[in-house]
């Protein structure tokens, strides 16, 4: 009953002034402002699809209320391990985001009013603190900013289903413009990265395999830190560190006679299971005397490598090789590609 009263106490303490406020893009309470915001967001377990999309779309709205507090802003996915009461009563996190569904939370926080599906919970004694998150989202959520940004998240789910209706479509995820960008960087269609995108998350941020890659480009941290990124979860830089990758395995086959579309599967094929491994599929194809520029004369003697006596035959510096889940890689790639070309024409 405590939770449940303050509760109601708090939703229903917007004013008509505050909320003026909030529309000139002035904060009532300045109880944030010039420091740096630390959220985590909980919106559910599941990686790829809706939920996906829903950590995206709160990550950009918590981006957007730090822009209005003037506040800077560090935002991580919450640990299946971890309580965050602890740190939320402490200030070591500012706001946790979860699902709507998530019900009573204990004397301990308090929760805003829902903005989409869900509702941002912060420490009970911080009755300051949720009066200005509760007259920001009562204000932004009724703004062509808010109505753009849900749109952009709520009208991309599959693009593949547009695909399967014939359906044409000028956009293809929530990224597209991200996506344009470091796509001119590498020199590729646009609809290729996106491809590469889609393959990896299905445009989920949210996206952690069992090895630890992460975020939309499925980049491993060691290949972040090597690149002097550090936020996967962010949607540029997560791009960025997987562009910057793609441009060095693309830089590799830069001299070795190859069209632009061969040189493209190889550096799927790298961007997988990595430059080593397929640097042993062409030295292999070589020996056999397989033209090695053509992906489809190296993917001739990956079942091989899966084999002892391929061992023996000649050197594999990284040892057998399945390459089942590179070739189906590669493959479905190209596929989405193509229906990407037929979804987005232009």
């Amino acid at each position: 009953m405590r939770y449940c009263a303050a509760f109601a106490l708090i939703f229903g303490s917007v004013t008509i002034g505050e909320r003026s406020n909030a529309v000139d893009g002035i904060s009532p309470y300045e109880t944030f402002g010039g420091d740096t915001l630390k959220c985590v967001i909980n919106t559910g377990d599941e990686n790829y699809g809706r939920n996906g999309f829903r950590t995206g779309f709160s990550y950009e709205l918590l981006q957007a209320f730090a822009g209005h507090v003037g506040a800077t802003v560090e935002i991580k996915l919450a640990d299946s391990h971890c309580d965050y009461v602890d740190s939320l009563q402490s200030g070591v996190i500012d706001i946790m985001v979860l699902p709507d569904t998530c019900g009573h939370c204990g004397p301990e926080l308090i929760l805003s009013r829902k903005i989409d599906r869900a509702v941002w919970a912060v420490n009970s004694e911080d009755i300051s603190k949720i009066k200005e998150v509760n007259t920001w989202i009562a204000t932004f959520s009724e703004s062509d900013r808010y109505k753009e940004m849900w749109m952009k998240y709520h009208r991309s789910i599959n693009p593949l289903s547009r695909f399967d209706r014939n359906m044409i479509s000028s956009k293809i995820s929530p990224y597209d413009q991200l996506i344009k960008t470091y796509a001119g960087k590498l020199g590729w269609d646009w609809r290729m990265l996106a491809a590469v995108i889609y393959q990896e998350s299905k445009f989920s941020i949210n996206t952690v395999s069992h090895r630890g890659a992460t975020g939309l480009m499925q980049v491993m941290p060691s290949t972040a830190e090597y690149y002097g990124i550090s936020d996967l979860l962010d949607p540029e830089e997560n791009i960025k560190a997987g562009t910057m990758h793609l441009a060095r395995l693309q830089k590799l086959y830069s001299e070795d006679g190859m069209t632009d579309m061969e040189k493209f599967k190889f550096v799927l094929a790298s961007y997988n299971a990595g430059e080593g491994r397929i640097a042993d599929c062409r030295n292999l194809a070589a020996a056999r005397n397989l033209d090695n520029t053509r992906w489809d004369e190296v993917l001739k003697v990956i079942p091989s490598m899966r084999e002892e006596a391929t061992l023996q035959e000649t050197y594999l510096k990284f040892g057998k090789f399945n390459g089942t889940e590179t070739m189906n890689y590669v493959e479905n790639i190209l596929n989405i590609y193509s229906a990407f070309c037929e979804i987005c024409p232009a």
